[in-house]
């Protein structure tokens, strides 16, 4: 007998650091949230006006979210720091920099 040892599979829009929340754009990320957060509040505040039919827009807050509010708001940091930030690993240590500026965080001629 042979035991087999089977690695876990990547989360679905995981890549190397973890899955990805961001928007191809700051704007965009905001409009997802707009209606995101807009859809949400209006399906529980259209209750008292046209009933439990209101609660049709739960769904359309939560993919315009991305899963939840918190998982908008991980997307929205990433977006902002996207491209801004870079991490490089040297022996074993994992320093995240300003892009443009070197180890002593001076700023890159180039």
């Amino acid at each position: 007998m042979t035991a087999t040892t089977t690695e876990p599979k990547p989360e679905v829009g995981a890549g190397p650091e973890g899955p990805d929340f961001a928007s191809k754009s700051l704007p965009e990320h905001i409009a997802r949230g707009v209606v995101g957060f807009g859809s949400l509040i209006g399906s529980v505040a259209l209750i008292p006006l046209v009933g439990p039919v209101s609660l049709v827009l739960l769904p359309v807050g939560l993919f315009a979210l991305r899963g939840c509010p918190m998982c908008w708001a991980i997307g929205l940091a990433q977006t902002v720091s996207r491209g801004r930030l870079q991490r490089s690993c040297e022996d074993g240590q994992c320093r995240l920099t300003v892009a443009g500026h070197d180890k002593r965080g001076e700023r890159s001629h180039f």
